[in-house]
């Protein structure tokens, strides 16, 4: 059998129309990939779920069973296979061609390559693809197996899906149907690369790369796992009767292996001496190298022998996106065989767990963690372009982060995620999907979980930033402590998942990198999940019950969940809420999923800011007092490093237009939190605390210089001046007593305390802001225009309390470079507006473009 090259993957795009089958809605254009609520949207058919309160009209979409087919031609082009490539459809799908049924699947997180030669027909075909209701799949499998506990009256426990899908206390309920990720098929035959899976480390100072290929004959089974199992990938030694030859190379080193008759699988090893690592961002470069798989029947003689590998799942989602599996002849492909390419970088990741630690350590160098929790970035996931995602990393790099927590009610996402992440040196924290909810054990979920869990830990094998594979989110703690268990009684909730199943695929699959079985957890199923002397720690006290001072009151190993709510930029909510714009306007409400959310919100200004009089006051204060809470957790967790390794805020990002913990809104815009993170997880920070300044120097090269500590007036006038010399290691902390001098006030209303050492600066007050004197505040303006935009310098004539410009309210395509800083008498700034209007200077530096808290 001949290694012929094969017919490079063709997408199945093209006219798609989508019909409901139990409805009247019939012909309409479908956008593959894509959803049924896009196209409908698209249509005029239904309002913007987005917008205003249209979502709770549209719940019949995810209770219809909906159709789309399209027709295409195919012509005999001689090949002995052609596979129908599935790359994903979410969720209970029923595929058909030309009247045949192919497959039933229903698992949002899986793809599938189905055998379709002996179906096909010279000229046109038809393919259909039927979704069933997800939220009656849901429903049906929990009136089979019981109910199971959740945060949420939704049954989206019971279907491998989104779970947030079903709605969050951040985003819609939404629940999609449609075919997500690219569809195509592809003719080959002979043998085809069916997985490349590289287990990637370091020993001392050379790399190692473990290339596990997969091999799959035409003539022997396809492998599908499409009708529910976690199959491999088939072939015998009567389907391949002549050997092949597979190579691996990168960095210049290279391997063949001849692999006997019918032979499937076979490992290459591949050493390059003095290889260059991949760091994450911080720590060093992000070298990456190009690995090359290819495939041929010359004869060759191998460097080393084929050594049987365990066994791959076939991972298709590159077949039409040029992602992760064999090219074929699709311009990457040498002429008498098949290629993969991809880049890998050398890179050893484990945790230290001596003492109850919880601390990420990369090349042997500990990481303190600057995260943030990353969810669905859309409601609709196709919608997501490698631009936006390169937008949003590239505002997670901006506010000095290092991490993204890959949460558990969301997806195991696309390679141009996981791409930028390698790119940009950001580690990956993924959890598998799971979240908040007991989930069955039992069939189809068992197998379900074990070839979802398959594909995609083989597939992520490669990625440099993948620092970490977790259970769930909130699962183990919601069993421990939510009053799950008598309900449950001996009904299983996904213990055999995150503590066998789960940690046994990883072992076998990726040894590379370590496995922990969910967070909240404590290191064992014998402990509390949520002790904070003990493994990841989440704080929800702190925001729903507790003011955020509280955060002083831990002293946690690894915080991996933690934040505080905030609206969206002004101009978001705005284009989101057609109404009145009021913190109780109804419509501004619906856009707030938290129980008690705009409650919590004004309850949690507390002591710290004044009570909102208007609706522009409660949107500035809000906002500040979300970034302020957030803050003050990361400086008290930052300043007990080593013993606390990292802060990971909930979250990064949001969905739709919505109130929620986010830095960056629903429409992509910065909220004043993103500005204070980028301070505050700065490689350099002074923090001033019980008594004391921390001087937090997580960079590379020490910090050294005279640490000035000076108490003043509201008026900048100086009362007290103490100087010490500071030299803090790299990656070190170093606590300086404040002398009574500087840490006793005269007046707590009247004065202020600034640490100074370098260029970086902080600013204290010894009350909170309602009980300072603050005088009125006064400044002078000046307005000028530049190239991109505007310079708006702004001179304080009195103290100026959290200065912060919002020039989205003239503009909502403007932006700031910075705000939510305070200046002292005689102090100027200057934020760059950029914008591409005119705006009307007068405005620009007035309420409630320019605010402060003494305005």
């Amino acid at each position: 059998m001949s290694t012929e090259p094969s017919t490079g993957p063709r997408a199945l795009h093209d006219g798609w129309t989508l019909r409901q089958v139990d409805g009247d809605i019939s012909g309409v254009p479908a956008t593959v990939p894509g959803c049924v609520h896009t196209d409908l949207l698209a249509a005029g058919i239904v309002d913007d779920p987005y917008l205003d309160d249209n979502e709770n009209r549209l719940t019949w979409i995810g209770r219809s069973t909906w159709e789309y087919a399209t027709v295409f031609d195919w012509h005999d082009d001689g090949h002995e296979r052609a596979d129908l490539v599935c790359e994903g459809l979410d969720t209970v799908a029923t595929v058909e061609l030309n009247g045949v049924r192919v497959a039933s699947t229903a698992n949002q997180h899986r793809s599938y390559r189905l055998p379709v030669r002996e179906l096909l027909r010279e000229g046109e075909n038809t393919l259909r693809v039927r979704f069933a209701s997800p939220v009656a799949y849901a429903e049906a499998r929990r009136a089979e197996l019981g109910e199971r506990p959740g945060a949420y009256e939704a049954p989206y426990q019971f279907i491998r899906k989104m779970a947030c899908n079903f709605g969050w206390d951040w985003g819609p309920a939404v629940v999609t149907s449609g075919i997500w990720r690219p569809i195509g098929l592809h003719s080959w035959s002979g043998t085809r690369l069916a997985g490349v899976r590289p287990l990637v480390r370091t020993d001392g100072p050379d790399g190692l790369v473990e290339v596990h290929v997969t091999l799959e004959h035409s003539g022997g089974p396809s492998g599908s796992a499409a009708s529910g199992g976690p199959g491999g990938v088939g072939g015998s030694a009567a389907s391949g009767e002549t050997p092949v030859t597979v190579t691996a190379s990168v960095a210049g080193v290279r391997c063949a292996v001849r692999t006997a008759p019918g032979e499937r699988e076979a490992v290459l090893t591949l050493r390059v001496p003095g290889a260059e690592r991949w760091w994450p961002r911080g720590y060093g470069a992000q070298h990456r190298h190009e690995l090359t798989v290819s495939l041929a029947d010359e004869p060759s003689e191998p460097s080393e022998p084929s050594v049987p590998s365990v066994p791959s799942v076939p991972s298709v989602p590159s077949m039409l996106s040029g992602a992760s599996e064999p090219s074929g002849a699709s311009g990457r492909g040498e002429p008498s065989g098949e290629r993969w390419t991809g880049l890998i970088g050398f890179r050893d990741v484990r945790l230290d767990r001596a003492d109850d630690a919880f601390t990420i350590v990369v090349n042997d160098v500990p990481v303190f963690v600057r995260g943030v929790n990353w969810i669905p970035d859309d409601c609709f996931p196709a919608r997501i372009t490698r631009e936006r995602l390169a937008e949003r990393f590239g505002q997670a790099v901006g506010a000095n982060v290092n991490l993204l927590r890959v949460w558990g009610g969301g997806l195991y996402e696309s390679e141009d995620f996981y791409d930028l992440a390698d790119e940009l040196g950001l580690l990956v924290w993924q959890d598998f999907p799971f979240a908040c909810a007991a989930y069955p054990e039992e069939e189809p979920f068992a197998s379900e979980v074990e070839a979802e869990a398959r594909e995609n830990v083989a597939r992520l094998a490669r990625r440099p930033s993948l620092a970490l594979w977790c259970g769930n989110n909130e699962v183990l703690e919601g069993h421990a402590d939510w009053g799950w268990r008598d309900g449950l009684g001996e009904r299983t909730w996904g213990a055999g998942f995150f503590h066998e199943l789960l940690p046994a695929v990883v072992a076998e699959l990726d040894p590379t990198r370590p496995y922990w079985p969910g967070s909240p957890y404590s290191g064992s199923p014998d402990l509390p999940p949520n002790d904070p002397a003990r493994g990841t720690l989440h704080i929800w006290d702190v925001w729903n019950r507790e003011d955020y001072t509280r955060y002083g009151e831990y002293r946690p190993r690894f915080v991996a969940e933690f934040g505080f709510q905030g609206p969206p930029v002004h101009a978001t909510l705005r284009a989101a809420v057609s109404g009145e714009l009021a913190a109780d306007a109804p419509l501004v409400l619906h856009h707030q999923k938290a129980h008690e959310g705009n409650a919590k919100l004004l309850r949690g200004l507390g002591d710290h800011l004044p009570a909102p009089r208007t609706y522009d006051d409660w949107h500035y204060l809000t906002q500040l007092n979300q970034a302020r809470a957030v803050v003050h957790g990361i400086e008290r967790f930052r300043a007990q490093a080593p013993h606390c390794a990292g802060t990971i805020v909930w979250q990064l990002n949001d969905c739709w237009p919505v109130t929620s913990w986010s830095a960056v809104d629903g429409a992509g815009r910065r909220k004043p939190l993103w500005y204070a993170l980028r301070r505050v997880y700065d490689d350099r920070l002074l923090v001033v605390a019980d008594g004391a300044v921390a001087v937090v120097n997580d960079g590379p090269r020490a910090w050294a210089g005279e640490l000035e500590l000076l108490r003043l007036t509201l008026d900048g006038e100086p009362l007290a001046k103490e100087t010490a010399a500071v030299e803090v290691a790299p990656r070190s902390v170093t606590v300086v007593a404040l002398p009574g001098s500087i840490a006793v006030p005269g007046d707590p209303a009247a004065e202020l305390l600034v640490a100074r050492l370098g260029d970086r600066r902080t600013v204290s007050f010894f009350a909170e802001d309602p009980r300072v004197a603050f005088p009125r505040a006064a400044h002078r303006a000046e307005v000028t225009a530049v190239a991109g935009g505007l310079d708006v310098t702004v001179t304080a004539e009195t103290v100026l309390r959290e200065l912060a410009l919002f020039p989205d309210r003239l503009d909502p395509a403007a932006s700031v470079d910075d705000m939510l800083l305070t200046l002292l008498p005689g102090e100027s700034v200057t934020f760059h507006v950029a914008t591409g209007r005119e705006l009307d200077p007068a405005a620009l530096v007035t309420r409630p473009v320019l605010r402060c808290v003494n305005d």
